[in-house]
């Protein structure tokens, strides 16, 4: 699970997560590096921390997800300030549709997602593979 928040946002995430702390802490969390900070230190949570997300670290997450290593893109994002990483901002969403993952841009979202039984769900072998992320042949 990767989790993001943009600056003006990182007050909800906090809550957000503090609120499902419990359930965070069954999953591997990935995280841009301010926000995984402030996570980890506020909530005790054991995270994967990348680059702030204008510096790479929405690439980073990015390559994780081309991976198969994320399952779940938690990304607040603010949608009334402009970003200088914006490309990188959609790179990011891009990835996590071609990856077929869900992505929860908002709290009512996030809270439908991870309380959802099927977040307990393994994978679905009956999931045809996206053709964008199979393996490579040797």
């Amino acid at each position: 699970m990767a989790l993001v928040a943009h600056d003006r946002c990182k007050p909800e995430m906090l809550a957000w997560a503090r609120t499902h702390r419990e359930t965070l802490t069954r999953h591997r969390l990935y995280a841009t590096g301010t926000t995984g900070g402030i996570l980890a230190d506020e909530l005790d949570l054991e995270i994967i921390r990348f680059r702030s997300g204008p510096l790479g670290g929405d690439q980073q997450i990015g390559s994780r997800i081309a991976e198969g290593d994320v399952d779940l893109l938690v990304f607040f994002w603010d949608p009334l300030s402009p970003q200088p990483h914006e490309p990188d901002v959609r790179a990011l969403l891009r990835l996590a549709v071609l990856a077929d993952i869900p992505v929860a841009c908002n709290r009512a979202t996030a809270d439908f997602v991870i309380t959802s039984p099927l977040l307990a769900v393994a994978d679905d072998p009956d999931r045809p593979e996206s053709p964008v992320f199979a393996p490579l042949a040797a």
